[in-house]
């Protein structure tokens, strides 16, 4: 059997996060940077996407094997929500601070508090989890349509039978204005044949043509 084929996307990666030991959550509100003071590690983190998977992996600076934490995100793939709730919260004091949900290989979990030094690199972070739910809704949205190859388009033979022959009409349609259409449209038709006359079928040009018509 041969093996599984992995493919990884490192969609962001940001080279100075820091990370802290929650103190309880306020019974009212969300949590709050500004009363963490247990610094636990420090390092860099990526946003990372293997196969249909995405994880925010929080590994050493110097040695990138070494991984401290991941938080695995479920992404909400209902178009019309947010991305509320996937593993990832944000604080209600500063738009730096995060609080993550990690996991380990037996599937225990605790939340641990994120900072980054400037806002750029929080902004980077949110645009990095958006996009990420974005292209997966767009995927479950593809593979929910129906597809072309499988349609199936009623064939209909045109090819003439023996002995069959085409009958061709020309008629002189009604025109919107009047009852007598049919025989305004007969009147114009015979009046440009009647002009066609020793031009060799080929249409004179109107008076009201502009100049670059007539070049």
């Amino acid at each position: 059997m041969a093996d599984e084929v992995v493919i990884e996307r490192l969609r962001l990666k940001i080279p100075n996060a820091h990370i802290f030991k929650l103190p309880p959550k306020p019974s009212a509100g969300g949590w709050r940077g500004g009363d963490w003071k247990d610094k636990i590690w420090q390092g860099s983190l990526k946003v990372v996407e293997r196969n249909d998977n995405t994880a925010v992996l929080l590994v050493d600076a110097q040695e990138e094997n070494n991984i401290f934490a991941v938080c695995p995100i479920n992404h909400q793939l209902d178009e019309r929500a947010n991305n509320g709730g996937n593993g990832v919260d944000r604080c209600i004091d500063s738009s730096r601070y995060f609080v993550l949900r990690i996991q380990n290989a037996q599937g225990r979990h605790m939340f641990i508090g994120l900072a980054f030094n400037e806002r750029n690199d929080a902004f980077d972070f949110n645009t990095a989890l958006e996009d990420s739910r974005r292209e997966k809704v767009a995927e479950k949205k593809a593979a929910a349509a129906p597809s072309l190859g499988n349609s199936r388009v009623n064939s209909v033979d045109y090819k003439m039978k023996e002995g069959e022959k085409i009958k061709v009409s020309i008629g002189i349609g009604r025109s919107s204005g009047g009852g007598d259409g049919g025989a305004a449209a007969k009147r114009r038709l015979e009046k440009a044949r009647s002009s066609n006359t020793g031009s060799g079928g080929f249409l004179k040009p109107s008076s009201k043509d502009t100049p670059s018509r007539l070049a």
